[in-house]
């Protein structure tokens, strides 16, 4: 990759532009490329095999989407188990006890940095005290559970349509099926491919 020209910046993402030579045949060309700080997600399953989701407003899309719990790694420094524990609690007010790492994602890797780790969060219980008051899209977030056979069926029906929601679900389901939850990597497993990412 060649130079880079930062096009615009927001409180969340930057866009720039990549002058890239291909390791192919060597043709040089331009690439937008929106650079994202990245997310965790939480498949938070309960002991009845119930997946807690959250409704949320999106925008961009226009529509109210099912969503896991999911934000932003926008704390410096902050551990990626911290922000996933961090996120359940603000958006579902529950804490979680067992953690492993379900899937790692690059999630439109056609034109964003945008990496996110979703996480199964089991041994759930409420969080004591108020609930986190959100604000935006955060202020009106609804909680529900959903059998995850359900969702499994909703997904694949196309019923659901949040990325991080159909590949948690799907990952949760195939090592419910196969190895086990047991089988899955634990919560500390370093996440590589993030750290490898270029600039």
């Amino acid at each position: 990759m060649g130079s880079e020209i930062v096009l615009q910046t927001s409180r969340v993402i930057a866009v720039r532009q990549d002058h890239v030579t291909s390791p192919a045949d060597g043709a040089e060309f331009v690439r937008d490329v929106v650079v994202h700080p990245g997310a965790v997600g939480i498949v938070a399953l309960d002991d009845d095999e119930r997946v807690l989701l959250v409704s949320q407003y999106r925008h961009p899309v226009g529509h109210r989407l099912l969503e896991i719990p999911a934000g932003l790694l926008d704390v410096p420094g902050e551990p990626y188990p911290v922000a996933a524990a961090r996120e359940l609690y603000e958006e579902g007010h529950v804490q979680a006890t067992d953690w492993q790492v379900l899937v790692d994602l690059f999630t439109s890797p056609g034109m964003t940095t945008e990496s996110t780790r979703i996480y199964l969060a089991r041994g759930l219980s409420a969080v004591d005290g108020d609930r986190h008051v959100g604000v935006h899209e955060e202020a009106d977030m609804p909680v529900t559970w959903a059998p995850l056979a359900d969702l499994v069926d909703a997904v694949l029906a196309g019923r659901l349509h949040n990325p991080l929601v159909a590949a948690g679900v799907l990952a949760t389901w195939a090592v419910r099926q196969g190895e086990g939850y047991d089988a899955l990597r634990p919560v500390d497993t370093p996440w590589d491919a993030r750290e490898a990412q270029p600039g």
